[in-house]
């Protein structure tokens, strides 16, 4: 098998797991909340949204976060937003990760930590998210060496820990 073939079936079977433990109804409601947000009707995204994500809906989570932490249909509530994130990255949402990692650097409802901002964009960018890559070598540029360093070993952990409690 070629290794394109090969990333294009590992992507596939990533995402058949990831919504595997979704109905086809869940799926629907889900995308009937992008559509609802893509036109700016926020209160029918939170509507569709808001049921799934407190059933565990990771894609759901980490877009009410989105709405919590722009004040989008909702009031901005960053702790909010943390909270859904942090749901959300818990298993495995990269987006959620590099969301959890801007809270962090820019000290939104958390103490400002650029150690756990590292934290978050490096576990983000190891699952290709690109703008999390440009974000940690951002802040590892503010970083000392020590400080880079036990970032690097607190990721490592929270991966081993499948994202929980980090």
């Amino acid at each position: 098998m070629s290794e394109p073939f090969k990333a294009v079936a590992l992507g596939l079977s990533l995402l058949l797991a990831s919504v595997s433990i979704c109905s086809a109804a869940d799926i629907d409601d889900y995308m009937k909340g992008v559509g609802a947000h893509n036109n700016k009707d926020y209160a029918a995204a939170l509507r569709e949204w808001l049921p799934l994500a407190k059933r565990g809906y990771h894609f759901a989570q980490n877009d009410l976060g989105e709405m919590y932490n722009d004040g989008t249909g909702v009031t901005q509530d960053y702790k909010e937003a943390v909270r859904w994130f942090r749901l959300s990255a818990e298993q495995g949402n990269a987006n959620a990760m590099y969301n959890l990692g801007v809270m962090y650097a820019f000290g939104r409802a958390v103490i400002q930590d650029n150690v756990y901002a590292h934290v978050w964009f490096n576990i983000a960018s190891s699952k290709n998210d690109t703008n999390a890559s440009s974000f940690r070598d951002q802040v590892a540029s503010i970083m000392s060496a020590s400080q880079i360093e036990k970032a690097q070993d607190l990721a490592r952990e929270c991966v081993k820990k499948n994202y929980k409690g980090c």
